[in-house]
């Protein structure tokens, strides 16, 4: 029987900010090295039926990771990922934003910065995430863009890739 992992969706309008936790039944370095490793995340950071492509994928301060996300038919939505700061195993900041195939960021969309943080929670891994926006109206774009269930069925293909490639941590 599998558990029930948490997620929340938590907006906050007056912050500019949406905050996502989400736990996973793997050890945390497991987890951390699904969010930073090439080979792994084209495995799962896309919602489905899009698979990732990663194009460049440099995770290191000051690099950055521009991936396409790419629909059964072809057609790709590129993103650039442009790594701040980075904590081995406990988190990273990095700003987000939707460009094209040359990496060259698109102003007309929503631009974001992300907090990813890593903890290790009874026998789960929560991974927190607060993303950061311009305005509430860049937040409700956002949601419009229908970052919540996408996030979701992303976040289900990670498990799944957890479920395969590492043995889930057992209760005391």
């Amino acid at each position: 029987m599998k558990t029930e992992l948490k997620f929340d969706f938590l907006v906050d309008k007056e912050k500019n900010s949406i905050t996502v936790k989400r736990e996973f039944a793997a050890r945390r370095q497991l987890v951390w090295d699904c969010h930073t490793k090439r080979e792994l995340l084209d495995r799962w950071f896309a919602p489905k039926p899009l698979t990732t492509k990663t194009k460049h994928l440099e995770f290191r301060k000051g690099g950055y990771w521009h991936y396409a996300m790419v629909t059964p038919d072809g057609q790709a939505f590129w993103n650039r990922l442009d790594y701040q700061t980075i904590n081995p195993i406990d988190g990273y900041l990095a700003l987000d934003g939707f460009c094209d195939e040359g990496g060259i960021i698109n102003p007309d969309l929503p631009r974001a910065r992300w907090d990813v943080s890593f903890a290790d929670v009874l026998e789960w891994t929560l991974v927190t995430t607060i993303v950061f926006y311009n305005s509430p109206e860049d937040v409700q774009k956002a949601i419009d863009m229908g970052l919540k269930d996408g996030l979701a069925s992303t976040l289900e293909r990670l498990d799944e890739l957890l479920d395969v490639i590492g043995a889930p941590v057992e209760s005391a």
